[in-house]
């Protein structure tokens, strides 16, 4: 009875070791399948930028799993990430605090968050001085702007009707005063003033019918664009 016990047992270890080799390829297929997911994964980010931030995430969550450690450019990179997300969020609870959800409209794409404010919150017609109420509106804007480093890109849009008199004599002389005055304040608000820029487009990239009042009114604008990181 010993004697079979002894060789059942030498039998079971000469199987064990044969099969080590099926343990190893396992492994093997293990790491390859998650290879090639990763690469799926890149390639899904590189063509579809709204997707790219799930990519890093996920990378990240898979280096940190196998002890790796990330650079600080990806640190850098994901906190500023998480702090475009928390403005946008931030953004809109202001918008309803402040009731400006009837004066401001926030767009969000893969690129920049952008505010829409039209000429008549901001400025009288054909000057590029802000009003005093506008300034009521452009404050808390500020105030979530400043909580962050991105670049900050201030256009200021006319519609095509012409200048006749005043101060301009140009409608993009006066779309670029008037994102200037834009500019100015969000530096006066603490904003660092190498993050912003101005830019005058005139009547060049209308967003409604110069045909129409409603239309004219639409493209007399300024739009505030806080730009994602790549």
């Amino acid at each position: 009875m010993g004697v079979y016990r002894n060789r059942r047992d030498e039998l079971e270890n000469q199987l064990n070791k044969g099969a080590l080799w099926a343990v190893t390829y396992g492994d093997l297929m293990s790491y390859l399948m998650i290879f090639f997911l990763m690469m799926f994964s890149f390639s899904m980010a590189k063509t579809d930028k709204s997707k790219s931030r799930k990519y890093e995430e996920s990378l990240n969550n898979l280096q940190k799993a196998f002890g790796g450690k990330m650079d600080q450019k990806q640190l850098d990179r994901a906190k500023a990430k998480e702090n475009e997300d928390n403005f946008e969020e931030k953004m809109k609870e202001s918008m309803q605090t402040n009731d400006l959800a009837n004066l401001v409209q926030m767009q969000s794409n893969e690129r920049k968050v952008k505010l829409v404010l039209t000429e008549g919150i901001l400025f009288s017609s054909g000057h590029a001085d802000l009003k005093e109420p506008a300034k009521k509106v452009l404050s808390p804007i500020a105030a979530e702007l400043k909580k962050v480093q991105n670049d900050i890109v201030i256009e200021g849009h006319t519609d095509n009707v012409p200048m006749k008199s005043g101060k301009y004599t140009s409608n993009w002389e006066l779309s670029m005063a008037r994102a200037y005055s834009v500019l100015l304040f969000m530096v006066e608000q603490g904003i660092p003033a190498k993050n912003l820029a101005g830019i005058g487009y005139g009547e060049n990239r209308p967003i409604g019918d110069n045909a129409t009042i409603e239309g004219r009114a639409k493209n007399r604008r300024i739009e505030i664009s806080l730009m994602k990181s790549d």
